[in-house]
């Protein structure tokens, strides 16, 4: 029996574990503890020290058993961690490479992904859950790892609900890391397995042990760069954040928008940006924003927004790909948030953007001078007011002009209440430091209910 093993014979086993030996590598050097070693064996489970202090529990299929199948006892020792991780407040990683579950299991394989799914939604918005994708992950395992707060994809990973890779209108591609990057399943993809590894340990290393922790460490320096008002998205965040810090998520998906999670003074903070490109935001761009906000709030990191866009993209098409559903959401999640939110108007909000991402949605809203605020873009409001006492172009133009320099100024913005803060370039680096310090300590209690109705 497999109890009767010596230790010799154990250890000779796990050196030859492909799965044991990657969890060894996620944790410190001798800090991987497994757990339930001879049950369930096409899953490792365990948990142990990463970085030196955080207590982080794991699991990995294992590709040599049974082709990783998930079983019910596999499920088991997958739930069980899943509630030690509860208990302790600890994040978990789950890794994933499986040709699929034990069919020989019948109809109780079900209840088995449905426990799994139970754990992992217990622990949600109590510590993070980090799903990494190396090799097949099909039907209930890829929702298991989707619902992770992040999911990182080798390149030559799979991730799909129903095979073939070939969707409905005949597309290639469906269910290769690719395709779940672009349709925003994935926040992070890499070369291999060894990189996976290194990047969960970074998210590990800045995100909060739980959700009555605070994230962050001592690794980083001061921004390299000075604030510039023609920055925009990666660029201008990194005035703002520690040197070096910054990990962005999503890329591919809303690409109109920058998310990154890096730290200001060691502290995490989520970094967001609407003007990655000169596009309006998209469909993609507020579900995405919406979701990293939402994993912030979850964990009370705050949240720094560089706003600069000419508003939500607008037509039929938008509409049809859910443009309204989408900017409610957004909204509604950044309205809902308690976590620390400052917003940074470097350029245009106009309309529907400000009130997304600035004033009440904000706890303070900076601007500077140049910054343009209004319902409408000025060249517009003077089609709108003043069209029926301009004759010519040049008049229309003029008034633009008077317009933007008036009402959609900054500083009637500030006459008006608007704005908290109008600074000059140079000062936002020292304005965002002191808002972050006022609203440090910031404490909000929440209506008795169960949870915001979200619209998704």
């Amino acid at each position: 029996m497999a109890t009767n093993k010596t230790l010799a014979e154990l250890k000779q086993e796990a050196a030859a574990s492909e799965a044991r030996n990657t969890l060894f590598s996620f944790f410190d050097e001798g800090g991987f503890n497994e757990l339930s070693p001879y049950a369930g064996e096409s899953v490792v489970t365990g948990y142990g020290q990463v970085d030196g202090s955080a207590l982080v529990y794991a699991f990995m299929q294992d590709i040599s058993v049974k082709s990783g199948a998930v079983c019910k006892a596999a499920a088991q020792k997958i739930v069980r961690l899943y509630q030690s991780a509860v208990k302790n407040g600890a994040p978990v990683v789950a890794i994933y490479d499986s040709k699929g579950g034990d069919a020989s299991e019948g109809a109780e394989l079900l209840k088995a992904y449905g426990d799994i799914a139970c754990a992992s939604a217990a622990l949600s918005g109590v510590a993070p859950q980090i799903a990494i994708v190396t090799g097949v992950c099909g039907g209930m395992s890829a929702v298991l790892a989707a619902m992770a707060d992040f999911v990182i994809m080798t390149e030559k990973a799979e991730l799909f609900l129903t095979p073939p890779f070939v969707s409905s209108d005949n597309t290639e591609g469906a269910g290769t890391a690719k395709s779940a990057a672009l349709s925003g399943v994935s926040c992070i993809t890499v070369k291999d397995s060894d990189e996976a590894i290194k990047k969960a340990k970074e998210l590990i290393a800045i995100l909060p042990q739980n959700n009555m922790g605070v994230g962050g460490n001592d690794r980083f320096a001061m921004p390299s760069e000075a604030f510039d008002a023609s920055l925009k998205g990666e660029a201008a965040v990194r005035t703002i954040a520690d040197g070096d810090s910054l990990t962005e998520l999503f890329a591919d998906f809303g690409k109109a928008s920058y998310v990154a999670l890096g730290s200001i003074n060691w502290k995490t903070t989520g970094f967001v940006a609407t003007n990655k490109t000169d596009d309006k935001l998209t469909s993609e761009d507020a579900a995405k924003i919406a979701r990293f906000v939402g994993i912030c709030d979850a964990f009370s990191i705050p949240v720094v927004t560089v706003v600069d866009s000419e508003g939500f993209e607008a037509g039929g098409a938008a509409e049809l790909a859910g443009s309204v559903r989408n900017a409610a959401k957004l909204v509604q999640v950044y309205a809902s948030a308690t976590t620390p939110k400052i917003s940074i108007i470097t350029g245009n909000a106009l309309g529907g953007i400000f009130t997304a991402f600035c004033g009440a949605n904000s706890d303070m809203t900076i601007a500077l001078e140049q910054a343009v605020i209004a319902p409408l873009a000025p060249k517009a409001a003077a089609v709108f007011l003043y069209s029926d006492r301009c004759e010519t172009k040049e008049e229309l133009d003029k008034a633009a002009l008077d317009y933007a320099a008036g009402e959609a100024s900054a500083f009637n913005a500030m006459n008006k209440g608007l704005i908290d803060i109008l600074a000059a370039p140079e000062e936002v680096w020292t304005a965002v430091n002191s808002a972050m310090d006022a609203l440090s300590d910031k404490r909000i209690i929440a209506p008795s209910r169960k949870h915001i109705n979200f619209v998704y």
